[in-house]
């Protein structure tokens, strides 16, 4: 593929540090991967040019603003043309409660992640909001047991 970008092992380091703490200072960071601060900014300014580095953002715990109840829902469509799959996708990507979703090769057609209060905010979220469009065909939810890997 001509759109890779050569990673060395400093790189990979600051990849590490920065997706541990992205309010790392360059001066922090560049002790951490043994450079000096100069060449350390070169690289961290060639990660993101490249777009290996696509943006910096606060990851939000949802269990203090009530919305601790993690839900993984497969859902599976009756649709065959572009735009109710379109329709769709924008419909839910403006659901409040919903975290995380794709469009998935084969079944089920997306995954979404939502967060919500409790048991009772999921059912109304599936009965009122996802239930209610017309072209879902069916939904499995997967409720988290806990969190082994990955951001809230």
């Amino acid at each position: 593929m001509g759109n890779e970008v050569h990673i060395d092992e400093i790189d990979s380091e600051i990849l590490f540090h920065l997706s541990q703490d992205g309010r790392l200072t360059n001066v922090e960071l560049a002790k951490r991967v043994g450079l000096t601060p100069p060449p350390c900014l070169r690289r961290v300014k060639r990660l993101e040019e490249s777009g290996v580095i696509s943006g910096y953002r606060a990851v939000i715990d949802p269990e203090p603003l009530g919305r601790g109840l993690d839900v993984l829902i497969d859902v599976e469509v009756s649709a065959n043309d572009r735009r109710t799959f379109l329709e769709f996708e924008e419909t839910v990507t403006s659901f409040e409660e919903v975290v995380e979703f794709r469009r998935m090769f084969g079944r089920p057609d997306y995954f979404i992640r939502v967060a919500v209060a409790d048991h009772a905010a999921y059912e109304v979220f599936l009965t009122d909001k996802l239930s209610a469009q017309a072209c879902v065909l069916r939904v499995v939810s997967h409720l988290t047991m806990k969190r082994i890997k990955g951001g809230p």
